[in-house]
């Protein structure tokens, strides 16, 4: 699939993306600079899209480390699994509020994700971060892209801390939101 293929899948579901194009460089760049993942043994991310996360955590993943990769989207699915044939990256064409069915009783190091938070049923937005905050080890983070910094209310109601970051350096300009 090519990046034209891509590109209509993102904007023929923008209500389930969340996003007008794919987030860039320096934001991905952004994300993973509040994680340190040489220490990290399971990683998850939520909403893997056209890969652009993904290949920044894939770059600096340990051979000995996993990463669960969730997706609705079976055209983003099948494209991502060709791009990471990785034994230790795992592509779920699932939702997240499913994320405990994957994890074999295992807790996170790290939970980055850019789901449409905004864009989610309330009930599954709650069943998504309640499932997150259980997932995560002592001491692990989920980190959010998001595009409205009132959504750093939502994080509040399942994280003790929240601090956001923001950055131009995308399209449109994001936050990070950093939850502990």
């Amino acid at each position: 699939m090519g990046k034209s293929d891509l590109l209509f899948e993102l904007y023929s579901n923008l209500s389930t993306t969340g996003a007008l194009t794919f987030s860039s460089k320096s934001l991905v760049n952004k994300m993973l600079s509040y994680s340190d993942l040489s220490k990290a043994k399971l990683i998850v991310e939520l909403g893997g899209g056209d890969g652009s996360i993904t290949q920044g955590i894939v770059d600096k993943l340990k051979p000995d480390a996993e990463l669960l990769v969730f997706e609705i989207s079976s055209s983003f699915c099948e494209a991502m699994e060709k791009q990471f044939p990785q034994d230790n990256v795992r592509i779920i064409n699932d939702s997240a509020e499913n994320i405990h069915l994957y994890l074999e009783n295992k807790k996170v190091d790290y939970i980055f994700s850019s789901l449409p938070f905004s864009f989610i049923a309330p009930e599954i937005r709650d069943e998504i971060l309640n499932q997150s905050r259980v997932a995560l080890e002592n001491g692990g983070y989920f980190i959010q892209i998001c595009y409205s910094f009132l959504l750093k209310n939502l994080f509040k109601k399942y994280f003790k801390t929240v601090s956001s970051s923001f950055t131009l350096k995308n399209l449109p300009p994001a936050f990070v939101m950093v939850c502990k």
